[in-house]
């Protein structure tokens, strides 16, 4: 490691590591706090070996430094874009049939909001597994977002803006 300066690490990194943590970690949703912790301890490493931090350091700022959200954010983070990209026809249709925007039958104030109709325990076959699944997890975190997030404009303001969300909330 001494041989290579930061950005050639960093490259380094996404192309070996990282690269392949965050490859499909949407499905991950709902995945056990134990097996989070092992893939946020890999992500954890390997902040510490692009910024040459040694020993017990807290990693939250190291990985912010670094622009990376934790595991469990870059899950959630991954699942509400893939939710914007099936909202505004950007996804694969397979994708677009999961979920449903919100019609209330009259005009509501939470006619404009943008809203996802959340399924009900009677239609998710599981109770426990299936709100992991993303037609129930999806409509979930999607409502619980601010207003102004929901509403970007364009994927590129909706990352931005979702991405400064998810660092300044304990999610």
């Amino acid at each position: 490691r001494h041989l290579l300066d930061q950005r050639t690490a960093e490259l380094l990194v996404h192309a070996f590591v990282t690269s392949k943590l965050v490859y499909g970690n949407s499905l991950l949703y709902g995945l056990l706090d134990v097996e989070i912790s092992r893939l946020q301890k890999l992500q954890n490493s390997t902040a510490r070996l692009v910024t040459r931090v040694k020993g017990r350091v807290h990693m939250k700022p190291i990985l912010r430094q670094l622009h990376r959200l934790s595991v469990r954010q870059r899950i959630i983070f991954k699942l509400l874009l893939t939710t914007y990209k099936s909202i505004h026809n950007l996804a694969p249709t397979y994708i677009d049939e999961l979920i449903s925007i919100y019609k209330p039958r009259r005009n509501l104030r939470s006619s404009d909001e943008l809203l996802l109709v959340v399924p009900s325990h009677r239609h998710v076959r599981t109770p426990t597994y299936g709100d992991h699944a993303y037609s129930a997890a999806a409509p979930r975190l999607w409502n619980n977002l601010p207003s102004i997030i929901r509403h970007a404009p364009t994927v590129n303001q909706l990352e931005s803006e979702l991405k400064q969300y998810l660092f300044s909330s304990d999610m």
